[in-house]
């Protein structure tokens, strides 16, 4: 099944029933269904569907189940009743072939929302207020003689109309022409409805793309290429704007059967592969034109050509952060050779990612067992640091601590100041910190509450502090808090009505205000709205603000954006018409930097999924390194039906656009209907650059579509290493259709190959993946059966197999009492007051029930049933998790802390990759909890280092000695390296056993005293490694091969240089 088109369009009741005008082909067969009760009346022209007509082969068309039906005696006989239930399908039998499907769904006196899947794809859901009528139409392919229309969730359809559209006969080769200007002439019968036709081709095995379009029934391809084979395929379409299925396939070969083809290329090797290109060659080959280049991410394809050459060398200009496979053909008169045996090259440049420079940040917890001290362990100490712990100025531990970033002081005091000194090799590393006492394990940051006010319809509002989100606006090294204060009106897009305006607070840690941002009256207030980003997207080192804008929009220092007078704001309390901007603020002072037109634009408001300003307005962003070494922001639109995303960057003061996804294009109709109500970013295919995870589909680095699996929309979704014994990341995601095969699953991040997955044949709405069983290893993971608060459900190892029906919450999991697993976070919910309260507990996997470890007295939790904190993060200390709620009265932020000491020790989490991204991902949609790239939980591997710098890198001269190496090597069993750093810099502020040597991706480290000796002297240092590691990181390769090295300096700033050596014998 595909799907060519999708238009959603909205009905009044007063409307008259649908009419056919066919087309003057006699050979369009339609037909139109009215759904409904036994008794009601049926429109003219329309066949009956009731509520117990199932199908039989005699009828050839049916429900497959009896349902419900309503009738509400309205005028129009099609829209007055309709068939309803969650969950049942229509079989229409008609030949194979393109069908364009309308289905009319909605209700005279409620709202609803009917999803629908073609063919057993998810093609979107029909959303309507009450009183009023949506549309869906599409086209599908039949491959069975069976039409099949699924539909769940309300599950009302009023009508079905499905129309036939007949397609190109007859295509055929007229002429080809190999020699010296390629091109082949087709032609076809034509169609008598067509008012033009579209052209496809494939080569090879590569899918289909559209190459020209005509008004005749022939065309001629003047870019084809000598020896390839090619496929086409025709079109037509109609005066409609519906185009065919595509014609019969024909397969044109560019090349003279009668000559034989030359033989492969042979010889084919590395010369030389650095940061910016890979060379290679192979033997000339007889009676060869050209030579076609190919490459693949995998030894084993598939390959795409990537150039056509007439010498037998090539070089490709692109950064190898991955392993890149090579093939080559030789092309004659005859056609194409086999291909040259495969060529791997090597992986020669790592990107080093930009992120912001944080301190220690210590705290000290008055606990019930004395005062605990924690502080960060940072991606650039050293492996062979450890800290001294001081009160008062006397140090309170016996011996360097090693082996953990805590220290319980049992003998404490509440009034104490306590300093944490970092030591190597006996000495000061770095910056010293200290912190005074928690009295308790919270602190309160004091809020300055605004006024609340009246919408135009005299409805009074308050304030109550909703989502947040942190970045170290000032440049000091700590994070401060921006907050989103939530009207009591704020609505889901669902809901009519005004709103109040949405305010950006942000703060110190003490409570000083940093500057209030008001979006205006021309942003309405809505978890759904308002996706604000707070991180340092220049690299200035200090986080700016970005976030959607309107006309009336304040800045933190009273400046207003576009017209202050402008109010866009329609009956209904919607924005649907008036300019959408982008701004950028400056994070100390709240000033808009730059602001421009927000893209993706509303457009058609119909577009997306409805016409009364529901889908259009479904917004979502996120922070992604998109090459592998700086920030930029994804602002998107639209996620039931129509898909947009586009790329940004902050740098040099300005925005720049770099790159825009749209479900809408040609080709990309499967993106369609595949997003959440979030999104998550990774570097999912190890290429060291982050792809947005889409809900149900992926986008790469460069915009280009990766991936969908077709299951639809969903309510949450977790994405990270959570299943440690497969390679690569993954994602759990539940679905709302109730007619997809899965309503929860797992597949693979990186290809959308689902691993595991369960039927549940509801809205699966609340999912939650995490390490709570040390019994099996991976994350468990689990989704509640029926309602948000169900403690049964499914509860599975990352592999699938189920543990139990008892389940967790399926909120938040937040690590915070010290061992590997992960805690859950949740609420305890008042549905009379609709206000929950703050809780963390652990899951008792042994009598399957949660035990409680906090209850957050005093606060509560945000966005309803959700049940989310203001923000989950860790914030300070070691590597577990600190969570904000807002108290009770808004007057405050309270941030819990661990009470517990731990015994592990971890780089802070804000310095991995996917975890920090998650942070500021967080606010968006429906919040869901940050994860890591590496598997963090019960039998857990060491987590593998990440190269990343807090400031722009130092570059170093690198000098290698020997610098060729052969694949035996025996003459030497070390490899210096000689670090030159500039004039400023000494040697003596390394640690050798912080510089990596990166070889083919493999992380070399410098041999330890039993084997070399560092040595030092001014601005250089010599830093041995092992020969063998060499040569064993370079086993696959000769040529010259360019090495990266990288470390850090005692003050945390990392230096990086590169060498060419010479592999092989």
């Amino acid at each position: 099944m595909y799907s060519r088109t999708l238009v959603i369009t909205l009905f009044l009741i007063a409307m008259l029933p649908i009419r056919i005008t066919h087309a003057a082909s006699t050979s369009t067969q339609s037909w139109m269904f009215d759904f409904g009760c036994d008794n009601s009346p049926v429109a003219e022209g329309y066949i009956q569907v009731s509520n117990t007509m199932l199908y039989d082969t005699t009828r050839g068309y049916g429900l497959d189940r009896e349902t419900s039906c309503r009738d509400r005696g309205t005028p129009d006989p099609v829209r007055r009743d309709f068939t309803n239930s969650s969950n049942y399908n229509f079989l229409l039998d008609v030949p194979n072939g393109d069908y364009q499907v309308t289905i009319i769904a909605g209700d005279a006196i409620a709202s609803n929302n009917t999803s629908v899947m073609l063919e057993g794809q998810n093609v979107g859901t029909i959303s309507s207020r009450s009183g009023s009528f949506g549309e869906l139409t599409t086209v599908t392919r039949v491959m069975d003689t069976q039409l099949t229309m699924g539909f769940g969730r309300d599950g009302r359809v009023n009508g079905v109309i499905v129309i036939a559209i007949p397609y190109p006969t007859g295509l055929r080769l007229e002429d080809r022409v190999l020699i010296p200007d390629p091109s082949v002439t087709i032609s076809w019968n034509p169609v008598e409805e067509a008012i033009n036709y579209n052209i496809y081709r494939a080569e090879g095995n590569d899918g289909f793309e559209r190459i020209g379009s005509t008004t005749k029934s022939s065309y001629v391809d003047t870019t084809v290429e000598l020896g390839l084979s090619y496929r086409y395929a025709v079109t037509q379409v109609n005066s409609r704007g519906i185009e065919s299925a595509k014609s019969n396939v024909l397969t044109i070969n560019m090349w003279d059967e009668s000559h034989p083809a030359p033989r492969a290329p042979q010889g084919i090797e590395l010369d030389t592969a650095t940061r910016d290109a890979l060379e290679f060659s192979w033997n000339p080959v007889d009676d060869a034109i050209l030579y076609y280049v190919y490459r693949s991410k995998n030894p084993t394809g598939p390959f795409e050509r990537i150039g056509a050459i007439s010498e037998a060398q090539y070089r490709d200009n692109l950064n190898p952060t991955i392993n890149y496979y090579y093939q080559v053909r030789a092309v004659g008169i005859g056609g194409l050779s086999l291909p040259s045996e495969t060529l791997k090259t090597p992986i020669t440049k790592t990107p080093i990612r930009r992120m912001e420079k944080i301190s220690r940040a210590p705290i000290a917890v008055h606990t019930d067992n004395g005062i605990l001290v924690s502080w960060r362990l940072l991606a650039s100490d050293p492996p062979n640091i450890a800290f001294d712990v001081y009160r008062n100025g006397h140090k309170i531990n016996k011996s360097p601590i090693r082996d953990r970033t805590n220290y319980l002081d049992r003998s404490g005091d509440t009034e104490a100041v306590y300093t944490v000194k970092p030591i190597v090799r006996g000495h000061i590393w770095g910056k010293i910190e200290s912190t005074t006492v928690w009295e308790k394990n919270y602190l309160d940051v004091p809020l300055h509450k605004p006024q609340g006010g009246v919408t135009p319809d005299g409805v009074e509002y308050t304030y109550s502090a909703n989502d947040a989100s942190v970045g170290d606006l000032d440049g000091d090294g700590d994070y401060e808090i921006v907050l989103k204060w939530d009207p009591s009106n704020s609505k889901d897009n669902s809901q009519a009505g005004y709103t109040g305006e949405v305010l950006l607070d942000a703060y110190e840690l003490d409570g000083s205000l940093l500057w209030r941002i008001n979006l205006g009256k021309n942003i309405r207030a809505g978890a759904h709205y308002t996706q604000f980003l707070v991180y340092d997207f220049d690299g200035d080192g200090k986080a700016e603000v970005v976030a959607k804008t309107a006309d009336g929009t304040i800045d933190g220092t009273g400046r207003v954006i576009g017209d202050p007078n402008a109010d866009y704001r329609n009956s209904e309390g919607r924005i649907l018409e008036g300019p959408e901007y982008l701004t950028v603020f400056d994070g100390l002072t709240g000033r808009a930097l730059a602001t421009t037109n927000y893209d993706p634009p509303r457009g058609n408001v119909c577009d997306w999924g409805d016409c009364y300003g529901n889908r259009v307005d479904r917004f979502l962003a996120g922070v992604a390194y998109l090459d592998g070494q700086n920030p930029s922001f994804i602002m998107a639109r639209g996620y039931y039906t129509r898909t947009v995303l586009v790329a940004y960057n902050w740098r040099d003061n300005k925005i720049t656009k770099l790159w825009k996804f749209d479900s809408a294009t040609p080709g990309y109709e499967s993106y369609a209907g595949q997003g959440n109500h979030q999104l998550s970013v990774g570097d999912v295919d190890n290429d060291g650059r982050d792809e947005i995870i889409y809900g149900s589909m992926a986008i790469d680095d460069d915009g280009s579509p990766m991936y969908s699996t077709g299951l639809g929309h969903g309510d949450a979704m977790h994405l990270g290493d959570l299943d440690p014994q497969r390679p690569g990341l993954e994602v759990f995601q539940v679905h709302e259709n109730a007619n997809s095969p899965y309503g929860y699953e797992m597949h693979d991040a990186a290809t959308g190959e689902i691993l595991w997955g369960v039927r549940t044949g509801i809205d699966t709405g609340r999912g939650l993946a995490a390490d709570i069983d040390p019994r099996y290893i991976g994350y468990e993971a689990w989704a509640v059966k029926g309602e948000w608060n169900s403690p049964t459900g499914g509860l599975h190892t990352a592999n699938g197999d189920k543990i139990s029906d008892n389940i967790p919450p399926a909120n938040f999991a937040i690590w915070w009492d010290g061992d590997l697993t992960r805690e859950i976070l949740d609420h305890n919910w008042s549905q009379e007051q609709y206000v929950g309260v703050g809780t963390i507990g652990k899951w008792d996997y042994e009598h399957e029930k949660m035990v409680n470890l906090l209850t957050a007295h005093g606060t509560y939790s945000n966005n309803g049933t959700k049940g989310n904190p203001s923000l989950q993060a860790d914030i300070f200390g070691d590597w577990r998790e600190e969570v904000i709620w807002r108290t009770e009265d808004s007057s405050a932020l309270r941030i819990y802390t661990t009470p517990y000491p731990t015994e592990y020790r971890f780089v802070t989490l804000m310095q991995d990759p996917i975890y920090r991204l998650g942070i500021a991902w967080q606010n968006v949609g429906y919040n869901q909890p940050p994860h890591t790239s590496f598997y963090l939980g019960s039998g857990m591997p060491k987590p593998s280092w990440k190269p990343l710098s807090t400031d722009e890198p130092i570059k170093v001269k690198l000098d290698l000695y020997p610098n060729r190496i052969t694949h035996t090597n025996e003459k030497h069993n070390t490899l210096r390296a000689l670090i030159r750093f500039p004039a400023d810099i000494q040697g003596d502020v390394v640690a050798a056993n912080s510089i990596h040597l990166l070889v083919d991706g493999d992380d070399l480290s410098p041999k330890n005293s039993r084997f070399g000796k560092v040595i030092s002297k001014g601005n250089a240092i010599l830093v041995p490694f092992r020969m063998n590691d060499l040569v064993n990181a370079a086993a696959e390769y000769t040529g010259k091969v360019e090495i990266t090295i990288l470390g850090y300096t005692q003050e945390g700033k990392t230096f990086w240089g590169t060498a060419l050596i010479r592999v092989g014998e």
